[in-house]
């Protein structure tokens, strides 16, 4: 079993990162870090490298590591953000889904959907959405 995390370099990004090493080091359970950055809109660019981590994501690896557990970083398979997190769940027996939340509008909601929601309303295991602190 493990806590899923979706990872965004955005604040609700790192507020959910944060909650899920929290929740992780209270549970015993080893974090896996789903890159959903690759998935177009404004925070587009190239799959995370295990290898060379943003700070944010070493640190949560420092943290782990003193626990005694582990930080992995599950492959992007091209998915939409929602489908990625969903999959990672199921390959990984997850525990828990941690995912970031943005305040949008009501327009925002209807036109481009969200995929926090579709994580809340499909996966099979507990979902747990944070809030970035203003």
């Amino acid at each position: 079993m493990t806590i899923i995390v979706g990872y965004l370099p955005t604040p609700e990004g790192h507020a959910a990162l944060s909650q899920a090493a929290q929740e992780a080091i209270l549970r015993r359970q080893p974090l896996t870090l789903v890159d959903i950055s690759h998935h177009g809109g404004p925070h587009h660019g190239t799959p995370l490298d295990p290898t060379s981590l943003p700070a944010d994501v070493d640190e949560v690896r420092d943290r782990l590591t003193a626990e005694q557990l582990d930080l992995q970083v599950h492959p992007p398979a091209g998915l939409e953000p929602s489908d990625e997190l969903i999959r990672a769940a199921q390959e990984t027996d997850a525990e828990l889904i941690v995912v970031g939340l943005r305040h949008r509008t009501p327009v925002g909601k209807l036109l481009l959907g969200s995929y926090a929601q579709r994580v809340l309303l499909e996966a099979d295991c507990p979902v747990l959405a944070v809030k970035a602190t203003r």
